[in-house]
């Protein structure tokens, strides 16, 4: 592989699958020509978060090398140049926003405050406890909200509340698994890692954990169809929590992809909210 395509970190991209969950939830995935309307907020958001990788990339390196994984980046260990990896981020930055503003309806600006928030992250916010856990989350809040702009469909309460908790607590979980693994030079690879006295991130993941399970509960009375899918998201919940607890990685896309039982809990709850709606 590149060190070109590394800096993309592709598989990051199945995070934007999010923006597909509104149609999917309402039971307008399967109609004409919606899949196509999808394919320029998908590319514009893989754009996006690609080119915050690598500014992320870029202005980290230095702290990279202290990092037992991430002095293998492209940047970090010399593969590519800061110029030459700045200069690719700007054309996927400009990438980005000439796709999302081809797209009509109110995404746009979803977008934009993917890239603002992401910036100031990179730029310092990064630094701050809870603060960083809070700007992660937010891009998942945003990919709902600008799939729902996409596609025209209307985020309910309940949704809305799942997917931002659901996004701290799996936040919370990649930097539990961080202040874990990087023990004392934790402090030296994330400052906001020092911020965190003992026991506070166990604490945030038992109440954010709770509060998914609460209202996707309460999500799920009002689609009675998918009340059997509380048990999945229960497992779910719990394998990650373990994962993290065991030193298995907290990165959300990582544990959905190496951890067999949370990939099949995945796909199962796709199949049977599938059944639920569209049968």
């Amino acid at each position: 592989m590149t060190p070109y395509l590394r800096l993309l970190r592709a598989h990051q991209w199945l995070k934007n699958l999010m923006l597909l969950f509104p149609p999917f939830l309402s039971g307008a995935l399967l109609q004409p020509a919606l899949l196509q309307r999808g394919v320029l907020p998908i590319l514009s958001f893989c754009l996006a978060s690609s080119a915050t990788y690598v500014f992320n990339d870029v202005h980290d390196a230095e702290r990279d090398r202290h990092h037992p994984v991430k002095k293998g980046r492209p940047v970090a260990c010399g593969e590519i140049s800061r110029g030459r990896a700045t200069f690719f981020g700007v054309c996927l930055l400009v990438g980005a926003l000439f796709c999302g503003s081809r797209v009509p309806g109110g995404f746009f600006p979803f977008l934009a405050a993917y890239l603002l928030i992401n910036a100031c992250y990179t730029l310092g916010l990064k630094a701050l406890p809870v603060v960083d856990i809070f700007c992660i989350a937010a891009g998942f809040v945003l990919r709902l909200q600008g799939g729902g702009a996409a596609f025209g469909v209307i985020i309910s309460e309940w949704l809305f509340l799942s997917v931002f908790l659901l996004a701290v607590f799996l936040s919370t979980g990649k930097r539990l698994c961080e202040k874990g693994g990087l023990a004392d030079n934790a402090a030296n690879h994330r400052k906001s890692l020092e911020g965190y006295p003992e026991g506070f991130l166990e604490l945030a993941m038992g109440i954010t954990g709770a509060a998914v399970l609460v209202t996707y509960a309460m999500y799920t009375l009002s689609r009675h169809a998918l009340i059997y899918t509380v048990p999945l998201c229960t497992f779910g919940l719990l394998r990650y929590t373990l994962r993290v607890k065991a030193g298995g990685g907290g990165d959300p896309t990582d544990a959905l992809l190496k951890d067999l039982p949370l990939c099949v809990t995945g796909l199962l709850w796709v199949v049977l909210t599938a059944f639920g709606i569209y049968r």
